[in-house]
């Protein structure tokens, strides 16, 4: 057998091989790697294991049988649906925006509702703050709304000062609504 004909087979052989681990051939349910999971008859394992660890043994089951149906070509779709999106109230949204622009944005997520501002010193004040907001819900309420303030170096900002920060943002917010409900 002359080296050329050598280096086909075993090219030819190791497709062959690949194919089959990945689902080409075992697909249809025969073959070495046909990645439909085997029954295991648990009854003699449920009377040796107590009863605290039973549910632990159930879920890794569960768990491992999830792994053992994915296919090479998993790593190559998303994954995820990607028409879905988070919503987040644009009242709040702009208010945000509105009330803290005298703090620079280093960061600005519209699709998970954080917005991350660097440090400034509001008109007036002569401490310097940072903000990161976070709108978690479509709705114009206060519980939707997370605001949380820092001082250089990692100093603390009363409770008081961020809950005036709070209410100037939802304050704002109900104001756009109103002017954009007489439009």
């Amino acid at each position: 057998m002359s080296l050329p004909s050598l280096a086909r087979l075993t090219l030819s052989g190791s497709l062959v091989l690949a194919l089959a681990a990945c689902g080409g051939i075992g697909s249809g349910g025969s073959g070495l790697f046909s990645g439909k999971a085997r029954s295991v008859d648990h009854s003699q394992t449920e009377a040796v294991v107590p009863k605290s660890k039973q549910r632990s043994t159930v879920a890794t089951r569960e768990i491992s049988d999830e792994t053992r149906q994915r296919k090479i070509w998993d790593l190559f779709g998303g994954g995820a649906d990607p028409n879905t999106t988070v919503e987040v109230n644009r009242y709040l949204w702009q208010a945000s925006l509105d009330v803290l622009n005298f703090l620079p944005i280093e960061s600005v997520d519209p699709f998970t509702g954080v917005i991350v501002t660097g440090y400034g010193t509001p008109p007036g004040g002569g401490r310097a703050y940072r903000a990161t907001i976070y709108i978690s819900d479509p709705a114009l309420d206060a519980r939707s709304l997370r605001v949380s303030l820092q001082g250089r170096g990692g100093a603390a900002v009363s409770p008081q000062t961020q809950r005036a920060v709070e209410d100037a943002i939802l304050t704002r917010a109900r104001e756009i609504r109103v002017r954009d409900s007489r439009l």
